[in-house]
Parts: C-alpha cells; structure tokens; sequence
C-alpha cells in the first residue's frame, strides 16, 4: 500500500513503521464501517466533493468527481508554533505538551474518544437521507458532510494511534463497533443516537449539533496538548461548511413555507411545513444539542482547565486571566422545587460559559431565519427556547420547564409537550413530504433554492451523477 496514496497527510505517516501498521489493520475495518453504515444506495455514484489536500489557507481543498468510497480521508494537522506554549490552567505558560503527560493520560483519551465517537455517529444518523433529498445541490452538501465526518474521524484516530498505544488502538477499533442508536452498543452521547430520517431533522443537526462541534473543537484547539489543538483547528476550517447546510437549509424552508402562506395559511394543503412544526425541530435538536456540554456545574471541567486540556473558546483572545483559579459564576439551579441563583466557582462552570458562547451564536442564526419571513412579509418569529427546557444533562435533568424556562409539573409538561415538541403525526407529516427530487435545476416544494450554487457551480450544476 502507498499509504500517501490513500491518507494524505502532513504528519509523515511513512517514517513511522509502528504507525503505519497500526493504521494498515484499521483502514479496512474503516472502508468496512463505511460500506455497511455510510450513505446508503450511493457508494458507487460520482460526486462532486472537496477533498482536503493542504492545510493552508489558500488551495487547502481540491473539488472533483468522486466515488465516496475512493475519497482520500486525510490526516492534517496545522503547522506548529515554535516555542507553544501550555494557555491556561495551573500549568500556565509551561511548554506546551508534545507527549501525553502521564497524569493526564485517562482524562486526555477520554476527551478524544468522546470527541470521535461523535463524527461516524452522525454517518450513521444520515446514512439513508439520500434516498428523499430534495435537490441535487443538497444531495451533494449531504455527502460533503458525511465523508469530512468521516475525515473528523480519522483525525482522532490518528491521535489514539500515534500517542496512546495499544490502549488507543482499542479504543480506535471500538469507535467502528458502536451504533448510533443500537441499544446494546450505542454511541456515547445521546444526541448522536436520536433518529436523523428526515431532511428536516437534518438540517437542524446540522445547524445545531454540528455547532456544538465548533464550540467542542474550538476549547481543543486550545489545548496544552499541541497535536490534539493542531488537529481541531483544521478540523474547524470543514466544520464550517456542515453548519452552513444547515444554517441555509433551514432559511430556505422558512423561506418556502413564508411563500407558500401568501398562497393558503395552510400550508399543509400546499405540501409546505408548517412553522409551528419547524419551531418544534428547533426545539428538539437545541436542546439536545445544549446537553452535549455536559452539567452546569462539573469537576471534569475544572479538572481538564486545570490541566491545560480544554480551554475556553478563543481563550486567548477574549480572556486576560488564563489562571481562572478565582473567581464566579452565577447561574440558576433548583433548590426545594423552586429556581434559585447559585454561585459556582468559575473553572467549575466553564461548561456553562461554553454552552453561553454556543447559544449566543445560535441567536444569530434565528436572526437570519426570521429576516427571511420578514422579507416575505410575515410577522411570525421563530425563537430559542429557555436552555432550562428538555434538558437531559446537568442541573435541570429531572425537572420540567416550559419554553420560557419556567418550572412546571411533570403532568403539565405530559399535557403540553405536544405544542413544544415534534409529535409521531408531526414527523409523519414531514416524512411524508420526502421525496426525492434528482433532476439538475429542480427542487423539492417544500424548500426554497440556494442563493448560489457551490465553488463557483450554479445550482442546475450536476452535483451527483446518478
């Protein structure tokens, strides 16, 4: 094998024997995985896909036809600083760590793990979309996604290979063992075992699960442990575009269901998705994308800032004290049935404090979707819900809420859910509008066309060649 050939890398994967037989065994239980769990139906369809090449910030990616199964999954990682530093924690300004420490080893694997888990758990998620897309264009964006999650997770398993022996060689081989969804092997976090079988669905994993992923990768790419910073701050350079589809995939249904109001309120009787069903995917993905930062108040962050492993989003260019051994925040928890303020000190909020950066940068993605009924003439909004809502993780676990964030009664929220969140008829509905829609220029009628095309292409381009 010309391993250059099949992984590209700028990691000099040939001057390691030890890595590159490590990496030989598990290539074909990888093209094995994808075979059997990656986009289904399609493996042997040409796509049009950027694949990474470079790690530089111009030409890093090169866009042809490609079967997926024959895309050159690479290993990049972004060129070191002379002299990296340790950015925050106790060891503060030490020499950045080049192997793992020791001390840190089970915390450091288990960041990387459960990093990995997530990005064939979405694949998995996916795989049968295909099938209903609704564009060509959107068949394409799909497939990016899924071979760059793939990628992510090459990435991590280069990490696992290359610094935690044979422990990470396990661990490597167990990340193509879970399922998403499997009951007896599922994946680690329950956002990646919840049902993706709808574009609808998908279009919000992307715009909101997908934009953990940026806040999760971007505490990385901070981290004491250079090779794992290295690799998160490339990987952000393809997470980009999986929030984009769902950013703009989810403008464009709004888009469409405000166009198709002026023709009949309801919509339904159009073949149009009702904004109140758009508003309950919104608030069942948010909320279960929120609990992907784990609890409000938690030992591990403080242990892994403490560390150097996991900062703050851009920590270097938002914070001055990088120490944080003072400090508080101060955030609501349940105390005796009723909410009530609690001062938590700072490193063991720094969940929180992520989870804040993420929901600010949800709001603006609201923002663009109620521009688009604005510009449509519609006064309807859609909105965020309180981060207190169906929540399964951290302080609020165990407790209801309304939307607004206000504690209610598990037999309220039995009465209510069905206005907050996606009922069976809901998502019957919205199944039943997937049908796929293949022929270049044409869309499906419950969305709206992009306002451009890709790299360049217009959107009648032939994307996929079926």
């Amino acid at each position: 094998m010309n391993l250059y050939d099949r992984i590209p890398n700028n990691v000099n994967l040939s001057e390691d024997k030890r890595l590159q037989r490590a990496l030989e065994k598990w290539l074909p239980n990888y093209l094995d995985w994808w075979h059997d769990m990656g986009p289904d139906g399609f493996q042997d369809k040409d796509v049009w896909l950027r694949t990474a090449i470079d790690v530089g910030s111009e030409g890093w990616a090169h866009f042809d036809y490609v079967k997926m199964p024959d895309y050159r999954w690479g290993i990049f990682l972004e060129p070191p600083q002379a002299d990296a530093r340790v950015g925050f924690g106790d060891n503060y300004g030490a020499p950045a760590y080049q192997e793992v420490p020791g001390e840190f080893r089970n915390s450091l694997r288990r960041i990387i793990v459960t990093q990995g888990d997530t990005e064939p758990a979405s694949v998995e998620q996916q795989r049968l979309l295909g099938h209903t897309c609704p564009s060509l264009y959107d068949l394409r964006n799909l497939f990016q996604v899924n071979v760059e999650e793939g990628r992510h997770l090459w990435a991590m398993v280069y990490l696992l290979q290359a610094y935690f022996g044979r422990d990470g060689r396990d661990e490597a081989d167990a990340l193509l063992e879970r399922r998403s969804g499997n009951p007896d092997k599922p994946r680690i976090l329950e956002a990646f075992n919840q049902p993706c079988d709808d574009w609808l669905n998908f279009f919000c994993f992307t715009m909101f699960t997908d934009r953990d992923g940026k806040y999760q990768l971007s505490a990385l790419a901070e981290s004491g442990f250079e090779p794992l910073a290295r690799t998160c701050r490339f990987m952000l350079t393809e997470e980009a575009h999986h929030m984009f589809v769902g950013d703009t995939g989810l403008s464009r249904v709004v888009r469409r269901t405000a166009q198709l109001m002026k023709q009949n309120e309801n919509v339904r009787e159009l073949g149009g998705i009702p904004l109140e069903i758009i508003q309950k995917y919104i608030n069942f993905w948010f909320s279960y994308s929120l609990d992907l930062f784990g609890g409000e108040i938690s030992s591990n962050s403080a242990d892994f800032f403490a560390a150097g492993l996991k900062g703050r989003f851009k920590e270097q260019e938002q914070y001055t004290d990088h120490v944080a051994a003072e400090g508080s925040f101060s955030m609501m928890v349940v105390e005796s049935g009723k909410l009530v303020p609690r001062e938590v000190p700072l490193r063991n909020a720094l969940n929180e404090v992520l989870r804040g950066e993420y929901v600010r940068d949800c709001e603006k993605g609201l923002a663009r979707w109620n521009k688009a009924l604005a510009d449509e003439g519609r006064n309807q909004r859609l909105y965020l819900p309180n981060n207190r809502f169906h929540r399964h993780v951290g302080e609020y676990a165990g407790h209801r809420f309304d939307t607004d964030g206000n504690l209610i009664t598990p037999e309220e929220f039995e009465q209510r859910k069905g206005a907050w969140l996606p009922s069976s008829d809901d998502r019957e509905y919205v199944r039943s509008l997937m049908h796929p829609v293949t022929e270049p220029g044409k869309i499906a009628n419950w969305i709206a066309p992009p306002a451009s095309g890709i790299k360049g292409k217009p959107f009648e381009y032939e994307y996929v060649r079926l």
